[in-house]
């Protein structure tokens, strides 16, 4: 059975560390905070000047004045900082950041992204995306295998416009997660019940299979 959006950001907060600095994206990475383990202390940054995220809010108890970059309210954990937008991406630019998780709408074999552009649609611009995937030493995108045509997201090559080049080190999917290593996407786990079939017709992109791909363990 494919995976939730909940269940992807779930299987990511398995990579979080204890002690690290994690950049969330918009999209499904801002729902990792709620499934990082209670006995380890993760600091998440926000783009728009936040450290210390926390889970978002329960209903009613929302603050309009904490967001994060997509604009939603979330929490503030106690420690927590906030400052401008310039302080913001010197952390990111300077390579404070000891993870950073995106979102995608095309992943190449060779860890391309292409996140922030469909042409022929308005949008107001990159925005951070650039910064994070030029300065990140570790990236984690969390996306849908294939797009709602059912055409896979997973490619030789991108065919939109490019974010960053040969960045992205691992990709969780609803069907899959897959480690880009020598230009060719890596099978490592598989979605609990979905079979290695399934997830080779959904990937357009070369793919090293094991002889043995285990179920995620979420």
């Amino acid at each position: 059975m494919a995976l939730t959006k909940e269940q992807i950001a779930q299987r990511i907060a398995k990579e979080v560390k204890n002690g690290y600095y994690v950049n969330l994206g918009i999209g499904i990475p801002t729902l990792v905070a709620n499934f990082v383990r209670d006995d380890i202390e993760v600091d998440f940054q926000s783009e728009n000047g936040i450290l210390g995220m926390g889970p978002f809010p329960f209903e009613g108890e929302e603050d309009p004045d904490l967001i994060n970059a997509g604009k939603q309210t979330i929490t503030a954990l106690p420690g927590a900082s906030f400052f401008d937008s310039a302080t913001s991406f010197s952390m990111i630019r300077g390579q404070h950041v000891d993870l950073t998780i995106l979102g995608a709408m095309e992943v190449a074999q060779n860890g391309d992204i292409a996140n922030w552009k469909i042409p022929g649609k308005m949008v107001k611009g990159m925005g951070g995306a650039m910064d994070l995937v030029a300065s990140a030493e570790n990236i984690i995108v969390a996306m849908m295998h294939t797009n709602r045509a059912g055409d896979s997201k997973m490619l030789k090559e991108c065919s939109l416009p490019l974010t960053g080049v040969n960045c992205v080190k691992k990709i969780v999917t609803n069907l899959a997660v897959l480690e880009i290593r020598d230009g060719k996407f890596h099978l490592l786990e598989r979605a609990p019940g979905v079979s290695v079939e399934e997830i080779k017709t959904a990937t357009e992109g070369d793919m090293i299979i094991p002889a043995n791909v285990p179920e995620m363990i979420l």
